[in-house]
This record gives C-alpha cells, structure tokens and sequence, in this order.
C-alpha cells in the first residue's frame, strides 16, 4: 500500500483491513513505481493509496479519494474482496466520524473509494481461465504420456534393446523427452490460436518469452513422467502416479480456487508445484505483459524443480533390467 497520510483515521482504516479477514497487509511503498512491480510481479493482490492530506479534507466535508488498485486477472479473487473493502470503508468511518462535523453527511459518502481493476477491467472469466488451460493440459498429457511410454517398452520388452545399447542415462532420457517437446508446443498454439481468434483473450508480452517458458515448463513435467517410469511396473501404476500428482496440481495451483483464499498448508504445497508458478508466468505474459525481471520470481522455481527431478530420475534409472 501507499500511505502519505499518517493521520488517526489512515491508521484506524489499516488496522480494520487488518483485522477484516479479507485482507493482509504485506508491506507500504512509497512509490508508484514499486506498487506497480508488486502489482505486475503477482506479489500483492491489491495497493491501496491513501493521499497526503486525507485527514485534513476528510474533517472538511471536502469528500477525499482513496485509490485501490486490484490485480483482477482472476475476477473470483477480486470480486467479493472489493465488495467487503467499500463495506469496511463506509463502517469505519461512519464509526470514527461520529460527533465531528462529518456525522451529518454520513459515513457511506464521507470519502470516495476508486476501485481499479488492473489487467481485466470488464472482469471477464477466461482471461483467466483460458491461460490456465495452458498450464492444465500440458501438465496432464506430458506426465502421462512419458510415464506410459517407458513403462510400456518395460512391459513389451524393449527396454533390453534400449539398455544394450551405448548410451548414458542421460542421452536416454533426453531421446524419450525432446519428441514430446514437439508434442506440446503442438498443443501451445493450438491453444494460443484459439484463445486469440475465439476467446479473444489479449497477448500484451512478448510470445518468444512465452515459447521460452512453456519450453520450461514442458521440460519438468516430462521430467517427472520419466520419474514415474523409473518407479512404476506398469501402465497401471504409472497411471495412477499420473493422477496422484495432476489432480494435487489441478486443485492447490490457484486454477480453479483463488491461491489467496487456499489456507496457508495448501498454498506451501501449492508453492512446491511447477503449474503454480506457471500460471501466474503465462497470466503475467499475456495479461500484464510482464518481461523477464517481472516473471522471474516464478522462474527460477521452475527451473530449480525442473533440474532436482531430472537428477533423481537420472540417479533412479537402471542401467541393467532387475
């Protein structure tokens, strides 16, 4: 939030948004400039500023303005917190202004709340939704597809084949991911053609960085399929390993439940998840037109997960057949 007001009735509205439930306070900037970056970068979910003065013109009857900026690339996130903001707002004041010279105007029209709604003004739901699909897809076909791939060679018997031959256990598993690459950039712009020409959702970054990520992205997720394969017997069980791990990803990413509103143990796993990060990387690109120094705070855990699965895959894979 900016605060250029240090007056009674600024510190009495911070502390109700405290103690509201809806809201907590991360942190006071004092610049534009650094409440656009966290706004851009999907640290805060809202900045509030409270002008200089406020107090003062408050006191007067002079009806001040008190700007909130909302991130609304996901409108369920925003919806109700705003209404509970105008609420908080009218009951505080209609509170503290008692006896002065505002109680005869009323608290409700005491000041003027200018509710901003960054990236998705009109609100619309597959901004959100159509980007996150992305991320769910990907997710869903590249594990599994990897996963019943080696362990299917496993159970046909060509696995032996594969072990005879002289390669590292490296060369083998970039063999089994790089076609798959392939596969999901596929996907990406099928994905990309119909978000733009039938939902018509907006691209304000750059789509070469978005191609970058998804490259990213697509590579752990492969990453783990190949995991699995190392550790399932059988389509079966590389199946259901699938699943153990899409449907914690599909519910505790912030896709379809406000990552905000998740209590703080499912958002710590949430944070363990690559689809988290990406997400809010591919929401970023193509809502907020974020560059590299806004998405890198979901980058490199990506990239960290990424490296730690294939160096346990690599360290699970055997080079002889049991």
């Amino acid at each position: 939030m900016i605060n250029a007001d240090q007056s009674e009735f600024s510190r009495t509205f911070l502390a109700a948004l405290k103690n509201s439930g809806y809201f907590e306070l991360v942190r006071t900037v004092h610049s534009e400039h650094a409440a656009e970056a966290l706004l851009a970068q999907g640290e805060v979910q809202f900045v509030v500023t409270i002008p200089a003065q406020f107090s003062r013109d408050l006191l007067r009857g002079e009806r001040p303005s008190i700007l909130v900026e909302a991130d609304a690339t996901d409108p369920s996130a925003t919806g109700n917190a705003i209404a509970a903001l105008n609420e908080l707002a009218r009951s505080t004041l209609a509170r503290d202004l008692k006896g002065s010279a505002q109680a005869a105007a009323g608290g409700a029209s005491a000041i003027n709340l200018i509710i901003h709604r960054r990236y998705n003004p009109e609100g619309i739901t597959q901004y959100n939704i159509v980007p996150g699909l992305m991320g769910v897809i990907l997710t869903m076909t590249m594990i599994m597809m990897t996963g019943l791939a080696m362990t299917r060679e496993r159970e046909r018997g060509t696995m032996e084949h594969l072990l005879a031959m002289p390669v590292n256990p490296l060369e083998v598993m970039l063999g089994k991911i790089v076609p798959y690459i392939l596969v999901g950039y596929i996907q990406v712009m099928l994905i990309l053609v119909v978000s733009t020409f039938i939902f018509h959702v907006p691209i304000e970054g750059s789509l070469l960085l978005l191609l970058v990520c998804v490259l990213l992205f697509v590579a752990a997720n492969l990453a783990v399929g190949i995991m699995f394969s190392t550790i399932a017997r059988n389509q079966m069980q590389a199946m259901q390993m699938t699943f153990f791990f899409f449907l914690p990803s599909l519910l505790l990413s912030g896709f379809m439940f406000p990552f905000r509103g998740m209590p703080v143990w499912a958002q710590r796993l949430g944070e363990i998840l690559p689809l988290t990060h990406f997400l809010r990387i591919v929401r970023g690109i193509m809502l907020k037109g974020n560059g590299v120094p806004e998405i890198w705070p979901q980058l490199w855990p990506l990239v960290l997960f990424m490296v730690l699965v294939i160096a346990l895959g690599l360290k699970r894979f055997k080079r002889t057949l049991d």
